[in-house]
């Protein structure tokens, strides 16, 4: 997916004068406007390829599909409850935030959070105001020795591990293996309930995520347990969290996220074992310059080429797989063309240690090969991709093959082919041209270049009949598709191939092989 024409990008939210820079000096023309209406930003984006933005500004269903040129939308900070994905995602649109920029002001705020649990410190401060001096009311407790669970184990909760506390913690994607290289023993759930001082959320808002900390779970817990959510709204049930509040059960809080922001339970903010903060997780001016800095290089970086990062809805951009895309794009596009509209299921494997973790990053692509610029999927690009091959009656599996050790034929290999039937292309990256390295076990020599998007048609025949090129090529101008490159390639079984590069899919591929038949004894 290329981005190189993108060149105006919209700023809705207040943001540290340094994005404007970056972006400017990266040749981009940057419009800043804030506090827009849903009407205003649609208006303001008909002319603009890239938005960034912050918490205030909406991107609904309305304002991505009104928005026509819109390529790109960057989130300067970590959560993108505030831009509809399913809908960017379906028309291609990329959605990128900044993983880094806000985590240590996003911990620090946490660690901070804990604090005043421990010790009520704002509690004290409003008794002090009120004239009084209730020394014996505001008796805390010590933090060490005291266990913290982390539900969540990214970037932020491996900040907040190290603030020296015992520390446990659960993430449905961080393994036991991982959590232990950062001195954190990994628990299931329902042990983390029952073994906890204090509880820390730091988990995207997925689905298994809505409302994790709720009756059940909070009826598990320490009588007196502390929980403290900075991280999304929604993760703690507000009124579960009342109601252990009210029970008796001693429950002290420290909010940072509401479910509606602006328009809290009163009940729950003015309960004097609640500390609350009006979402100020990323509110320090080091966090702000380093997200705003932080966007607008990804924004850069894109347009210029370059591996991204941040990349919230496609898992295409990897940097280490980029030389690979060509090729498995080459690949999609070549089992189209071989297998007409297939059905069924795509395989897609890779093989070698440069691969490892690469097949989830590759599928994209092949979908692209397979989908692009048929009727119902002209626009299809690797943000849509996933979401678009399920409709047009494709499942994609992956899966990776280690080499054999010693053996260096098969390193960085990619194979792509459709299950229970004749078709079966295998390519690697040749310096950093995708080429073909054999088709259903037949090996090429040599192996035939691949370019992404265009067709390969591919035959069987003697060598020596000198009315075969130019025969062809009237055929293929016939059905209006012009010859880019030939060449001929010996198999591993000795048979002759011809190899033709065309500048797009037959529009009958069959009829057109039943003529080519008839003039030639060809074998497709």
């Amino acid at each position: 997916m290329a981005f190189e024409n993108l060149q105006k990008v919209l700023i809705s939210d207040s943001l540290d004068p340094c994005c404007w820079k970056i972006l400017q000096d990266g040749g981009l023309q940057v419009v800043e406007k804030q506090n827009l209406s849903k009407e205003e930003l649609i208006a303001e984006l008909q002319d603009c390829e890239g938005l960034i933005l912050r918490s205030a500004t909406k991107v609904t269903k309305d304002v991505i599909n009104a928005a026509e040129k819109l390529q790109v939308v960057g989130r300067a900070g970590t959560s993108v409850d505030n831009v509809n994905l399913e809908a960017a995602t379906r028309k291609g649109i990329l959605v990128m935030n900044t993983p880094n920029g806000n985590s240590l002001s996003a911990a620090e705020l946490t660690c901070g959070m804990i604090m005043c649990l421990a010790r009520q410190f704002p509690q004290a401060t409003a008794s002090m105001k009120d004239g009084k001096w209730d020394r014996k009311k505001f008796m805390g407790t010590e933090l060490n020795g005291k266990t913290l669970g982390i539900l969540g184990l990214g970037r932020i909760g491996r900040e907040v591990a190290s603030f020296g506390m015992e520390t446990v913690g659960y993430d449905p994607i961080i393994s036991p293996e991982v959590s232990a290289s950062f001195s954190n023993q990994w628990l299931p759930l329902e042990e983390i309930w029952l073994l906890c001082d204090f509880i820390t959320v730091h988990t995207p808002l997925l689905p298994s995520m809505t409302g994790l900390l709720n009756d059940i779970t909070f009826a598990l817990c320490k009588k007196g347990m502390h929980v403290v959510n900075c991280a999304r709204r929604k993760i703690v049930d507000e009124g579960a969290l009342v109601q252990a509040l009210q029970s008796g059960q001693r429950v002290g809080t420290a909010l940072d996220m509401f479910t509606e922001e602006q328009s809290w339970d009163r009940a729950l903010v003015d309960h004097e074992n609640v500390t609350r903060c009006p979402h100020l997780g990323a509110s320090t001016k080091d966090a702000q310059s380093c997200c705003g800095e932080e966007i607008a290089v990804q924004f850069v970086d894109m347009v210029k080429g370059r591996a991204l990062v941040g990349v919230v809805n496609t898992s295409a951009f990897s940097p280490h797989t980029k030389p690979w895309m060509g090729l498995a794009e080459a690949l999609g596009t070549q089992m189209r063309a071989w297998a007409g509209s297939p059905k069924g299921t795509i395989q897609v494997v890779t093989q070698g240690l440069s691969l490892k973790n690469a097949r989830n990053c590759l599928s994209p692509a092949v979908i692209v090969g397979l989908l692009k610029d048929t009727s119902n999927y002209v626009d299809v690009n690797l943000v849509s991709a996933k979401l678009l091959v399920k409709e047009a009656g494709l499942k994609v599996t992956t899966s990776h093959n280690p080499t054999v050790p010693g053996e260096k034929s098969g390193e960085g290999l990619l194979s792509v082919a459709l299950a229970g039937a004749p078709y079966q292309a295998v390519g690697f990256v040749q310096g950093t041209t995708p080429v073909l390295q054999a088709l259903n076990g037949a090996a090429f020599r040599p192996e035939v270049p691949l370019h992404r998007g265009l067709p390969l048609l591919l035959f069987r025949a003697q060598p020596s009949n000198p009315d075969m090129l130019s025969t062809m090529i009237g055929l293929l101008a016939e059905a209006g598709v012009q010859l880019l490159s030939f060449q001929t390639s010996v198999v591993s079984n000795g048979e002759t191939w011809h190899v033709m590069g065309i500048s797009f899919l037959l529009p009958s591929l069959d009829t057109w092989k039943q003529h080519v038949t008839e003039a030639f004894q060809f074998h497709f």
